[in-house]
């Protein structure tokens, strides 16, 4: 981004209220005072437990050019700020302005803008475009998982005028809101991994939850890219309630189940597509990936075999790009996994942790416990499973039907953590797990209590369960 403290006025409808008159450009912006750097934009939020106003001043003496506030300060601080060379934009509200900003900045993108939703899945698929579009262009891609009303704006923010490639990644927990996103981000393709439960306790079902990730879709204009996983049971609603056709976009199908594309009705026929389907030892699959411009050997280095979906979706927008399919395959041979996503690390004591803690829903959890199950390990297989959120209703039966999953993975000890983990735990007894292997704790530092002196080099323990739970203190435990 670049904007003068008046252009931001301007674009948000604000004003330069202490008097700073200085027509320095912000090039960059930041809500972390401690952050802040020559040429920096500071955006003052109001938190529930911090008010980024109280940072103002910091952040102008540490080479701000302009805080975006929406209360006028003391007036001697205000002074100071001044003093130190910073401008004060006083806007009503700095997270709508925060968005004004990105909305304009957005009108002078000339590269391919990528919106990326679904129901599990896309920050793995996400960054997994952004690797294959980077071997093709400069591409800049939604940091971590900031896919919320502050992440989305901030990675268009991010782009430069002629970026090749902006890879935006978009949350959602009800109807309505990837429409508004979309609104400034404006998408010229847009994918959506799959329909699964996370977020039903809002949306009332699956149908539900594909009217909202279908938004996304809508947004595509005419001539753009609509890619959607053809094996997901909601492949055809996503297309019909996103109304591809009718607005003249083109409908790609992508497929990394194996299946093979004439198996399929033909309105469901993948361009792009997975055979050969082999898993590694460590979890890993390989695959042949096919394309309209010709097939490779692909061999993941990301655990889990639903991650072939994930690759050949990040394919079917690197071929869509003009790329070869061995260098895409080449580039997602290379990919490594995000911290709490899927992240296989080997401790000093060779037990090897599969840290999956960042998130969790009925969906993510049968994918991770298919993927240990088919991982060879030399020693025990340990499940640490917490609290999955947001299921409302649903909580049971999402919770239940994840305890027998883990009867049937192969485990041989199973610790539930959190109150619905409770749940797992007698679903899985129900299921045939022996109760002596399972045991039931109400937090992560009592589960990391529970595994401190009990595991051995060779063994194998997943940790994974929603962010509210806070199971990375059992991986930081167990790695350190």
């Amino acid at each position: 981004m670049r904007f003068t403290p008046e252009e931001i006025a301007a674009v948000t409808g604000g004003s330069i209220c202490n008097g700073v008159q200085d027509q320095a450009t912000c090039t960059s912006f930041t809500w972390d005072s401690r952050h802040v750097e020559a040429g920096t934009l500071y955006i003052a939020i109001s938190g529930q437990r911090v008010d980024g106003h109280t940072f103002c001043l910091s952040a102008a003496q540490a080479g701000a050019v302009a805080c975006l506030v929406e209360h006028r300060l003391p007036e001697a601080e205000e002074a100071q700020i001044a003093q130190a060379g910073a401008a004060l934009v006083l806007v009503p509200n700095v997270q709508a302005a925060f968005t004004q900003l990105a909305a304009a900045w957005r009108e002078k993108l000339q590269g391919t803008v990528i919106a990326v939703t679904g129901s599990s899945g896309k920050t793995t698929t996400k960054n997994l475009v952004r690797d294959v579009l980077s071997a093709h262009g400069s591409t800049v891609a939604t940091q971590g998982n900031q896919n919320n009303e502050l992440g989305v704006p901030a990675t268009v923010l991010r782009a430069d005028v002629d970026t090749k490639f902006v890879v935006v990644e978009m949350g959602m927990r009800g109807l309505g809101e990837l429409q508004e996103l979309c609104t400034f981000v404006k998408p010229h393709w847009a994918l959506v991994t799959n329909v699964g439960e996370s977020h039903i306790e809002l949306l009332g079902s699956r149908d539900g939850i594909a009217h909202a990730k279908a938004e996304a879709l809508f947004a595509v204009p005419e001539g753009g890219l609509a890619f959607v996983n053809s094996s997901d049971d909601f492949a055809v609603q996503l297309a019909e309630y996103g109304q591809v056709n009718e607005h003249g976009a083109t409908l790609v199908h992508f497929d990394g189940s194996g299946c093979a594309p004439e198996e399929r009705p033909e309105s469901l026929r993948p361009s792009v597509w997975a055979s050969d389907i082999q898993v590694a030892d460590n979890g890993c699959a390989s695959f042949v990936l096919h394309t309209p411009a010709g097939s490779a050997p692909c061999s993941l280095a990301v655990p889990g075999v639903h991650n072939v979906h994930n690759a050949c979706a990040a394919a079917a927008c690197g071929v869509s790009a003009g790329m070869d399919p061995a260098l895409i395959a080449r580039v997602l041979g290379e990919a490594r996994a995000q911290t709490g996503r899927q992240n296989v690390i080997t401790a000093p004591s060779g037990v090897i942790v599969i840290d999956d803690a960042y998130n969790a829903n009925p969906d993510s959890m049968r994918a991770s416990l298919t993927s240990f199950a088919a991982m060879r390990t030399r020693g025990s297989r340990v499940a640490v499973l917490g609290d999955m959120g947001e299921l409302g209703s649903f909580a049971e039966d999402g919770h239940r039907r994840v305890g027998k999953l883990a009867a049937q993975a192969g485990l041989d000890r199973l610790i539930c953590v959190g109150p619905l983990a409770r749940i797992i735990a007698q679903s899985a007894a129900e299921e045939g797990l022996a109760e002596s292997a399972i045991s039931c704790v109400d937090d992560a530092a009592s589960a990391l209590a529970q595994l401190e002196g009990s595991l051995h080099a060779g063994d194998a323990v997943l940790v994974k369960a929603s962010h509210s739970v806070g199971l990375e203190v059992v991986v930081e435990g167990l790695v350190s």
